[in-house]
C-alpha cells in the first residue's frame, strides 16, 4: 500500500473510531512500527490528527477528508469519466464545475484536449468556464485559450470550494450552459446531494443558473442518500458514471427521466 493510500485509511479509520495505535497499523497494513510511527507523525505535523503515547486522535478538524487524500478513491473510474464528460463540451459554451475529486479529473481532461493546445485555432478558444472550486480555477488558469470566472465565498479547506452569501451576486449574474455536478450521493429518487449544507447551498445556486445539469458519480455514490439536497431528478439531464454500476439502479434513473452515460 502506497503512503498516501495509508494516509487515507488511516484518516477514515480515526474519523470512524475516534482513534487509531501503532500497533493496528502494524497488524492491517504490513508495515513496520517505524513507518508507522512517521505515517503518524506526518499526519499530526499536517495538523489532521492529535499524536499519543502509542497512537493518534482527531484533532480539532472537521473530519472530512481533505481532497488531496480523496484523489485515490475509484481514480481508474473518475479519470474515464472525467474523458467522457470532457467530451461533452461544446464550442464557445459557458461550462461549470462545482469542487471535489470527479469533477477536477473533468477539469484537467477538458484542458488536455487537443484542440485546446497552444497555437491551436480550434473552436474552444472561447470557452468560459465557472468554478466555485479554487484548485480548478489554478489548473485551468494558465490555459489562455480558456476564460476563468471564480466564484467569490469563504474557503472550506477540505474541498477547496468557496462557499457562503458572498458567492450568490456573481451566480445571480450569469448563465451556464452546461454544469458539471460531483456529489456524495445520487439517486432516482431523491436526487443529488452533499453532505454539507454550505456546499449544497451554492450547488443549488449554480444548478438553478444552468440550462444542463450533468452529474458525474462514480457507482459507489448511485442509490444513496445525503444530508443536503442539491437539486431533484427533475432538476438532472444526464448521469455520468462508470460501467460497473448495477443495471438495475441505473434503470431507476432512466425511469425517471435522466440520460445514463457510461464511461
Amino acid at each position: 500500500m502506497r503512503k498516501h493510500e495509508r494516509f487515507n485509511a488511516i484518516l477514515e479509520r480515526i474519523g470512524a473510531d475516534g482513534s487509531i495505535d501503532v500497533e493496528q497499523l502494524v497488524s492491517e497494513f504490513g508495515v513496520s512500527p517505524a513507518t508507522a510511527r512517521r505515517d503518524l507523525d506526518e499526519l499530526a505535523d499536517q495538523q489532521l490528527i492529535s499524536r499519543t503515547r502509542g497512537g493518534a486522535v482527531a484533532g480539532s478538524v472537521s473530519y472530512d477528508l481533505p481532497l488531496r487524500y480523496k484523489n485515490a478513491r475509484q481514480s481508474d473510474q473518475k479519470r474515464r469519466i472525467a474523458d467522457r464528460a470532457a467530451q461533452l463540451i461544446e464550442p464557445r459554451s459557458v461550462v461549470g464545475f462545482n469542487g471535489g475529486t470527479t469533477t477536477t479529473e473533468v477539469a484537467r481532461s477538458l484542458a488536455s484536449r487537443a484542440d485546446l493546445a497552444e497555437g491551436e485555432t480550434g473552436a474552444l478558444t472561447s470557452l468560459t468556464v465557472v468554478t466555485n472550486a479554487l484548485n480548478i480555477a489554478s489548473d485551468l488558469a494558465v490555459r489562455p485559450q480558456l476564460k476563468v470566472v471564480v466564484i467569490g465565498g469563504v474557503i472550506r479547506p477540505q474541498s477547496f470550494e468557496l462557499v457562503g452569501h458572498f458567492a450568490r451576486p456573481v451566480i445571480e449574474a450569469m448563465t451556464i450552459d452546461l454544469l458539471f455536478i460531483g456529489v456524495d450521493a445520487v439517486s432516482a429518487e431523491y436526487g443529488a446531494a452533499t453532505r454539507h449544507d454550505d456546499e449544497g447551498e451554492i450547488n443549488q445556486e449554480m444548478a438553478g443558473r444552468s440550462q444542463q445539469v450533468c452529474v458525474v458519480a462514480d457507482a459507489s455514490k448511485l442509490g444513496n442518500r445525503a444530508f443536503c439536497m442539491i437539486c431533484p431528478p427533475a432538476r438532472i439531464d444526464m448521469l455520468l458514471t462508470d460501467d460497473s454500476a448495477d443495471p438495475a439502479v441505473l434503470r431507476d434513473f432512466e425511469a425517471a427521466g435522466i440520460e445514463v452515460l457510461l464511461a
